[in-house]
């Protein structure tokens, strides 16, 4: 990263979809071409990236706008697995609605998950900018994917999904990847059958040698705003100190700022992206109202450590709601620059 302000502010990942998307996605298997579909999601891509540039934010996503849900399109480009049956299929949205899949033969991505890809895109679209690239880790990936009938357990599918990822994070740091970041709700429900030391050792067998490369973002679920586990981020000390990376990426904003004092001893080992942005709330935050949350934040963590963050991604939200509240994510920390 080069040339950041004191509290640079960046998004979680995921941006908000245009509505046009929405209806493009709906008929896009049936009505278009592989040409049509590229020329789709570049012109939605374009529209995040403007969306931040114009709020001034410092460290530029691409929005995951090729993705669904930041992770699903990813299994189509695994093979080794075949889908499902889901128990319920009408009525609101929800975690029993998402793609689950078997795994039938090993399981691996012979020709990556599209991330290289994603990376060099968004470098193109916005050169010499400070970028990042984000993607979800082993635990959340293994969440979908019963180890059955291939293999017999969860631990050797586990095994070759940390290999999967392991692959990509090297192909995109040969690509030029300086800011590459983990997205692990699946580290909040992590089953019965694992331990906490293990789920750490898992995300860590995918970042090791690179923590100044790395961040781990730690987020409870935002399945249309909707969290997957229960929200309290202190029983989750004991591995998040055990993470090999460079930053820790937080929920607050939407658990009322709650465990700021958490974050003190995690700010000595780590960079801090602490969320102060509600992204599940339909409230449009205020300048002050961010400036606030910021001046809380630091009450635990060295302003040269701390960057200002949503708490999740935007994709739940509609486009003027996210545009809002990146506009006030970057206002309040200016205000918070200034009081520095």
């Amino acid at each position: 990263m080069k040339n950041l302000p004191i509290l640079p502010t960046m998004g979680v990942g995921s941006y908000a979809i245009p509505g046009w998307m929405h209806l493009f996605r709906q008929h896009m298997r049936d009505a278009a071409a592989p040409m049509d579909i590229a020329e789709a999601f570049e012109d939605a891509t374009r529209l995040a990236i403007s969306d931040q540039v114009e709020a001034g934010i410092d460290i530029i996503s691409d929005g995951e706008l090729r993705r669904q849900r930041f992770v699903y399109e990813m299994y189509d480009r695994i093979s080794g697995i075949a889908r499902q049956e889901r128990p319920r299929k009408l009525g609101v949205p929800g975690y029993d609605m998402a793609p689950h899949f078997f795994a039938t033969e090993k399981v691996c991505a012979p020709e990556g998950l599209g991330l290289v890809q994603e990376y060099e895109d968004l470098a193109r679209l916005v050169p010499g900018r400070n970028i990042k690239i984000a993607f979800p880790g082993p635990l959340t990936f293994a969440s979908n994917i019963l180890p059955e009938p291939h293999y017999p357990s969860v631990e050797p599918l586990m095994d070759d999904i940390i290999m999967m990822l392991r692959q990509e994070v090297e192909a995109l740091r040969l690509a030029g990847a300086d800011f590459i970041q983990i997205d692990e709700p699946g580290l909040t429900f992590v089953p019965e059958r694992r331990s906490l030391d293990e789920a750490a050792n898992c995300i860590n067998q995918v970042t090791r040698g690179l923590v100044e490369h790395t961040a781990v973002h730690v987020c409870f679920g935002n399945n249309a705003s909707r969290p997957s586990s229960p929200r309290g981020m202190r029983r989750l000390m004991g591995v998040m100190e055990q993470l090999e990376t460079g930053m820790l990426v937080l929920e607050f904003a939407n658990r009322e700022m709650a465990e700021l004092d958490i974050l003190a001893p995690l700010s000595e080992r780590y960079n801090i992206a602490a969320g102060v942005v509600d992204v599940k709330s339909f409230h449009e935050e205020s300048a002050k109202d961010v400036a606030v949350r910021i001046r809380e934040v630091l009450r635990y963590v060295p302003a040269d450590k701390l960057t200002v963050t949503a708490d999740c991604g935007f994709s739940a939200i509609p486009r003027w709601l996210a545009r809002s509240k990146t506009e006030a994510m970057v206002a309040g920390a200016r205000v918070m620059r200034e009081e520095l």
